[in-house]
C-alpha cells in the first residue's frame, strides 16, 4: 500500500491519486487523466465540456464523481473531481486518444494488486501488515487494526443486504455509531486528534479500536436480528450499537479514572510503538 495521497507517473506525466482505506480503492484525478490522454492546454475546461455532454446523454455512472482535496501546483489543496478505476475505464471510452490503450494497461496495473488480494485474501493481509510495519506501528496495534477491518467489512456487508447505499448513507450511519460510543461525531473526533484527511481508525489507540469494533460488531448483530427495511430503522440500530459500546467506555473510565477517547494520533502512536519495541529488546 502507498500513502493516502500519492503522485503516480504515466509517461513522465504526474497523476494525482488518493487511497481510500475505507473503500479500499484508488481514486484518481479526472483532470490529470484528461491531461494525459488529450494533451489539452486546458484539461479542466475539456472535462467541463465533456461532463456536460455525458450528462446530457444520461451517462451518470461516469460523471457522478467524488470530490477530494488534492495538492495543486501552488502547494495548496483544492477540491478536485476524482474517479475510481472502474469509472475511469468507462470515461476513457469517451475520449479519442492514441494513449487510451496504454493508459488502460497502466490503470489495470494499479488495480492488479487489489484483484490479486481478492483471489488471495492472505496476500492482502500481508501487504496491509507490511504497510503498517513500514509506518512504524506496534505489533499489538496492527493486530487490532486488522481485526477492525474485518469487523467493518461484516457491518458494511450487512448494510448492503439491508439496502443501505454506499457513500452518504454509510457515512451517516457510521457517524451515529461513532457518536454513540465516543460522544463525538466523526468530524469532531478527527479535529480532536488534529486530523484533516487522514483515516480516523489509523489514528486510534488500541482501546479506541476495540470499542469502535464493539460498536460496529454489535450494530451488525442487532441488524441481523431486527432485519431493518427503512433508513429510520437502520439509524436506530446504529444508535443502539454505538450506545452499548458507549456504556462500556463509561464503565472503563469510571474504573480507571482515565478518558478513553484520546488526542493521540498516528505519529504519537508510532513513537510509542518504537519505545515499546526498544523496551522488549
Amino acid at each position: 500500500m502507498e500513502p493516502k495521497n500519492s503522485i503516480k507517473i504515466f509517461e513522465n506525466k504526474k497523476v494525482r491519486s488518493v487511497w481510500d482505506s475505507e473503500q479500499e480503492k484508488w481514486y484518481i484525478s479526472v483532470v490529470d487523466v484528461i491531461a494525459v490522454l488529450t494533451e489539452s492546454p486546458n484539461p479542466r475546461n475539456y472535462w467541463k465540456v465533456l461532463k456536460h455532454r455525458l450528462r446530457a446523454e444520461g451517462n451518470e455512472s461516469v460523471t457522478n464523481c467524488n470530490q477530494l482535496k488534492l495538492p495543486a501546483a501552488d502547494g495548496k489543496k483544492y477540491l478536485t473531481d476524482v474517479a475510481d478505476v472502474e469509472q475511469l475505464f468507462r470515461l476513457i471510452q469517451s475520449i479519442p486518444s492514441p494513449r487510451a490503450e496504454p493508459f488502460k494497461q497502466w490503470l489495470a496495473q494499479i488495480a492488479r494488486e487489489r484483484l490479486e488480494e481478492i483471489d488471495d485474501p492472505e496476500l492482502g493481509i500481508e501487504r496491509l501488515m507490511e504497510y503498517y510495519h513500514r509506518k512504524g506501528y506496534s505489533e499489538a496495534w496492527i493486530n487490532q487494526r486488522l481485526k477492525s477491518i474485518e469487523v467493518r467489512k461484516e457491518l458494511t456487508d450487512e448494510w448492503e443486504r439491508r439496502g443501505v447505499q454506499k457513500g452518504q448513507e454509510f457515512a451517516t450511519l457510521t457517524d451515529i455509531i461513532t457518536q454513540g460510543w465516543s460522544d463525538l461525531t466523526t468530524k469532531q473526533y478527527k479535529r480532536f486528534k488534529g486530523l484533516k484527511t487522514e483515516s480516523l481508525r489509523d489514528n486510534m489507540t488500541n482501546l479506541e479500536l476495540v470499542l469502535n469494533m464493539l460498536a460496529e460488531a454489535t450494530t451488525t448483530e442487532i441488524s441481523k436480528e431486527k432485519n431493518p427495511t427503512t433508513v429510520t430503522e437502520n439509524r436506530e440500530i446504529a444508535r443502539q450499537g454505538g450506545q452499548i459500546a458507549g456504556n462500556t467506555r463509561k464503565e472503563i473510565e469510571a474504573k480507571t479514572g482515565k478518558k478513553v477517547v484520546s488526542p493521540l494520533n498516528a505519529k504519537k502512536l508510532q513513537l510509542l510503538g518504537t519505545k515499546e519495541a526498544h523496551k522488549n529488546r
